[in-house]
């Protein structure tokens, strides 16, 4: 009886320690989990410099994540992050949606990059594989169906972006880059990219009309990049 009390002791004491290695180690788990999911639907590598999810708080914070373009764009940098902060309502969560109550999305360099085939990233990779729109017209991403959950909205985004580039692989006379410096835009009950777009306007003034010059208009109405949605999905958050 003894012999078996102390067994029983030290499969309790063993497990005890388990679980604190595993809450200990959780953040670095769920960092590698995530570099690999969106390295296994992009195509794209990606590097989190740090990642915390709260216990205690419905808290999200990731920090100098690095996504890099596929070998088809030379393996460039194509997003530098350095702070994404995520407060959610795990009420909402539990039930299939996401209602972020709270988000602080820091930019810090966004690389535009055109390959040797004339292609350029961001509507090539466009943050999603598009689906067919039943309504007709230029395919849309849906985001339910990729990620098995709602997205309800965002109450309060605040934004920073710092700098974008334009990186041309055949001809680099063409390269620019471009400051941008927006630093806290605050934006309200964000629903869907159209609730963006008073953002992307004062980027576009703030820039000098870098997306514009380098995109060309056309593209920006009929092209297909990612979107908020895309965006929460490629670091990972909806799962």
């Amino acid at each position: 009886m003894k012999f078996i009390f102390k067994w029983l002791l030290r499969l309790f004491i063993l497990a005890v320690i388990l679980i604190v290695v595993f809450f200990l180690s959780l953040n670095s788990i769920l960092r590698v989990v995530i570099e690999h999911n969106i390295r296994a639907q992009t195509g794209m590598d990606a590097e989190i410099g740090r990642f915390k999810l709260g216990l205690l708080e419905p808290t999200i914070e990731i920090q100098n994540l690095k996504i890099y373009n596929p070998p088809s764009f030379g393996g460039t940098p194509f997003l530098d992050i350095p702070e994404i902060h995520v407060e959610y309502d795990r009420s909402a969560l539990a039930k299939h949606e996401i209602h972020v109550t709270l988000m602080r999305f820091n930019l810090g360099e966004l690389d535009i990059v055109k390959n040797e085939a004339g292609l350029t990233n961001i509507f090539s990779l466009g943050g999603g594989v598009p689906v067919k729109n039943p309504g007709g017209g230029q395919p849309k991403i849906d985001f339910k169906q990729q990620t098995g959950y709602d997205f309800k909205s965002v109450d309060v985004l605040t934004v920073w972006v710092d700098t974008a580039k334009y990186i041309d692989l055949k001809d680099q006379r063409n390269n620019r880059t471009q400051k941008i410096d927006i630093e806290g835009w605050p934006l309200r009950n964000v629903k869907s990219s159209a609730d963006l777009m008073p953002l992307m306007v004062f980027a576009e003034l703030r820039s000098n009309y870098f997306f514009t010059s380098t995109l060309g208009p056309k593209n920006l109405q009929n092209g297909n990049p990612a979107t908020l949605q895309d965006i929460l999905k490629l670091i990972g958050i909806a799962f």
